[in-house]
Formats: C-alpha cells, structure tokens, sequence
C-alpha cells in the first residue's frame, strides 16, 4: 500500500491535479473540541506523563475529496508540522522518543490502542486526527481500507522504538527534550494544542519543584 501511495503522490505532484488551496482547507476543517487521554509509563513503553494524547473526532471533512490524504497534508503542512507520509500503522506497539506525531485519517476505519498494551482503544474513522505526545504507544489492532497520514513538528527527529530494555533509558532522557511545538496540526496557532500542552508542561514543572 504505501508504494502505491507513493505512485499515486508522485504522478499528482507531476500533473498537479489535486493540491487543495487555502479556501479549499478553511471549507473542509470544522472546530472540535479535544478529547485527551494520559498515559503513565507501564514499565515497557513510557508514554508521556507530561503531555495528553489529543483527539479530534472528525475536524476534517472529507467526503467527496478526490484525494483526502492531499488535503490533510496540505493542511498539516500549512501548520508547520511536516516530513509527511502515507500508509497504515503497524500492528505492533512501537512509539517516538525524538518527536512528536500527528495521525490523520484519510480513508477506511480501524481500531487502534494507544498507550501501550494497558491503554485505550479508539475506533478511528475518515476524518479523526489523533496527536501522540512523544514516549505514546500506538499500534493497529484492526483495520478495514487504512489510509493513514502521519506528520511531525520541528525540530524533532524520527526514531522507531519497540520497548526493548536496550533502549529504555536513551529514550526516557528524549522524551522529556521534545519541545511543545507552537501550533495545532488542525488549528495552527490558535488551536488548543499549544495551550493544553504549555499548560501541561508548567504544571510538570512545578509538580517537579515542589
């Protein structure tokens, strides 16, 4: 799937056919409030205790879209969050330690756990976006039809952790290096991302201090 997606990228990149314009992205996003969940670490993966999962159910609308994975890049991409790709999510627990990620839903619906094998499932459908602190587990458990869009803010660095002992303490010291970036996937500035996570962080710190 994720070469035909390529394929399918790199001939609408050539002919320029589908790249949505700005009216295009205010006409097909709509406010949501966030659902947000926190996660400790369960001793395998160690999620973010700082930072809360944000979940919007369906912010994008998307029916009728010739290609809803161009939109959500380009709208992802327009809030600075960048380095975007296509393809399902492994059905293995894996997380970030070096950044944080964004999951848009472009087609099909699944079942997906985030926070490790202790967390919590969503049912995701076209339109969801899911934002995953770094340190979050994720991993697949159903799907039907999947495409996903994933995307990350700077200056973070992609890195693919499985919960292995090996890597536990490098990633538990990057966890807590990512910075809070200063937009909203969705939202840009003014969505609540920078606030709940801003928010978040100074009450950490001071929980720390205390």
């Amino acid at each position: 799937m994720q070469l035909l997606e390529h394929v399918k990228r790199s001939f609408e990149t050539v002919i320029g056919c589908t790249k949505p314009s700005s009216r295009d992205l205010s006409v097909t996003t709509r406010r949501r409030e966030p659902s947000t969940f926190r996660f400790k670490d369960d001793g395998v993966i160690p999620n973010n205790c700082r930072l809360p999962v944000i979940f919007y159910r369906t912010p994008l609308r998307l029916g009728g879209a010739p290609d809803p994975a161009s939109m959500i890049e380009e709208l992802f991409e327009s809030n600075g969050w960048g380095e975007c790709w296509r393809n399902g999510i492994y059905d293995f627990v894996h997380y970030h330690s070096q950044t944080h990620e964004v999951l848009g839903i472009a087609r099909g619906r699944g079942r997906i756990r985030i926070g490790g094998d202790r967390g919590r499932v969503l049912k995701i459908k076209p339109g969801d976006v899911i934002i995953l602190p770094a340190g979050t587990g994720h991993q697949c458990l159903q799907s039907s039809n999947l495409l996903v869009v994933g995307a990350y803010p700077p200056p973070g660095m992609y890195d693919e952790c499985r919960g292995t002992a090996n890597e536990r303490n490098g990633a538990l010291v990057s966890v807590t290096n990512v910075p809070v970036p200063d937009n909203d996937p969705v939202y840009g500035r003014d969505g609540p991302l920078p606030r709940l996570w801003k928010n978040a962080s100074r009450v950490s710190h001071r929980a720390a201090a205390a």
